[in-house]
């Protein structure tokens, strides 16, 4: 392939079938991740430290910024380049990005003086530091070959290899923690995952490296992607500059703390939320047209999503006290039960509101979700570093429960446009799910504390709330739940 060849797409007819097989492969590489993910994060909370959790995350965030910057869009273009992409531009892409990538690299080095001593960075902290820039710099090595593969729409190589490197980290991180490597697991961790993954996607998907510049390809691909970086910005500025504004107000035990809570109280999303919304975005773009039939899918992915969202955050926030006392590492994550239930607050909220923006982007009121994105921004920006100041990593914890009821303004905006029922898909799982959460206190409050009560009281949990459930909907659900069995099984067989 030469500078004057374009990159070899697909057609359409090989488009459909791989966008179907991908929309399996990236829900069944989601779970995967997800189960791996969660036991290894588990694992490192029982072998490390809360100061050592929120070391790392909170270097990670002050990592991952770099990130942002590195790339501004550039990708992005090429993937959504509706033209052939040649050679010249992904080597024009290549050049520029590191060019950048090594630009703000050379920066971090000279700040780190600065920064550590800002932070009290001291020891592991400054090998981490070191191994998260290396790893930076693995990554965006790993960018041309991704694009190669997602304009090709080789989902399941994508897959493969997020799953390879994923399991090489936590297997890494959690040896070394086991053997009481400390923050240093993380180091080696990051290092030997960008190895790999550098290693295996320029084996699946090797591209003729090289550098070039053309000011043709560069205006072309910058005019989609500095727009599509800029609308990225304020989710960056929402999340990783606040996490690196709270790590010097409530140090690294507090972001640890702040952490574990986010972290096990966003797992329901991640298992059930995002892998839903991904295929209802290219559902509710369809049915735009058609108002009615808009209308019912929309309830239903609310119905699917709160139905199995509410039950399991409700439970974690009742059962993750009991699971706490009763394991002896444990223990030490007992300062984090309060974040976590307001964590769960959020998260109930969240999977009401999130599928709403996501309805916004299919039939096009993009502008919705840029004014909802300012709304939260602020108000995280106001109520966060306030509270925090006051009440130390509690007040995070508030800020994220008070801002959460902001979650109704999507819904509010979302019932102008469409006619749903919010008592079909919201409220009655929420009832049912109260009424489970009253019983689970029940059997907690009478139970004495084992393994076996915590089993018994999830079971009991469960099959309450499954009976309520079906008492409130009747055969609705039931048909839905056949409905979705039968289409799994078709795609199976496709």
């Amino acid at each position: 392939m030469d500078a004057d060849m374009t990159l070899g797409d697909v057609d359409l007819t090989t488009v459909k079938t791989r966008s179907l097989s991908g929309v399996i492969t990236l829900i069944s590489r989601s779970f995967v991740l997800q189960i791996v993910s969660t036991g290894g994060f588990f694992l490192l909370t029982v072998f490390l430290g809360r100061p050592e959790i929120g070391l790392f995350i909170a270097i990670n965030d002050l990592v991952s910024i770099l990130g942002y910057f590195s790339d501004i869009g550039l990708a992005a273009s090429l993937i959504q380049k509706k033209q052939g992409v040649s050679l010249t531009d992904l080597r024009t892409t290549f050049s520029l990005q590191q060019s950048i990538v090594l630009l703000l690299i050379t920066l971090s080095l000279f700040l780190t003086p600065v920064l550590f001593r800002f932070y009290n960075i001291s020891g592991s902290g400054i090998w981490l530091f070191y191994s998260l820039l290396a790893a930076f710099f693995l990554a965006s090595l790993k960018t041309i070959p991704s694009v190669v593969l997602e304009r090709q729409l080789k989902f399941q190589v994508l897959a493969a290899i997020e799953v390879v490197e994923n399991i090489v980290f936590y297997v890494t991180a959690v040896l070394l923690a086991w053997r009481g490597s400390g923050i240093a697991s993380y180091a080696w961790a990051v290092i030997i995952r960008g190895l790999v993954g550098t290693g295996m996607i320029y084996i699946m998907a090797p591209w003729k490296l090289g550098f070039a510049f053309s000011v043709s390809s560069l205006k072309t691909l910058l005019s989609f992607g500095l727009p599509f970086q800029i609308n990225s910005l304020m989710a960056v500025v929402k999340d990783r500059f606040l996490n690196i504004a709270l790590w010097k107000i409530i140090g690294a035990d507090g972001v640890g703390i702040i952490g574990w809570a986010q972290t096990w109280s966003g797992k329901p999303l991640r298992f059930i939320m995002d892998n839903v919304t991904k295929v209802a975005f290219p559902a509710f773009s369809r049915l735009q047209d058609d108002k009615n039939e808009l209308a019912r899918a929309v309830e239903k992915t609310l119905l699917f999503i709160c139905f199995t969202t509410f039950p399991v955050v409700a439970g974690i926030a009742v059962v993750a006290p009991s699971f706490v006392r009763l394991v002896p590492r444990y223990s030490k994550w007992d300062a984090a039960l309060l974040p976590l239930a307001l964590f769960c607050f959020n998260s109930a909220l969240a999977a009401v509101s999130t599928p709403l923006t996501n309805l916004f982007n299919a039939i096009g009121k993009v502008k919705i979700n840029t004014y909802l994105m300012v709304m939260w921004t602020v108000l995280t920006w106001i109520l966060t570093p306030l509270l925090a100041i006051r009440y130390g990593y509690l007040g995070v914890a508030y800020a994220t429960a008070i801002i959460a009821l902001s979650s109704f303004v999507p819904v509010i905006i979302a019932k102008k446009f469409l006619d749903f029922s919010l008592v079909e898909s919201v409220l009655k799982p929420a009832l049912a799910a109260l009424v489970m959460l009253c019983i689970s206190f029940s059997v907690k409050s009478f139970a004495p504390l084992s393994l076996f009560s915590i089993i018994l009281n999830i079971l009991l949990s469960s099959v309450s709330y499954l009976l309520i459930i079906y008492l409130l909907t009747g055969p609705v659900l039931l048909s839905d739940t056949r409905r979705l069995w039968y289409a799994f099984q078709k795609k199976d067989r496709l």
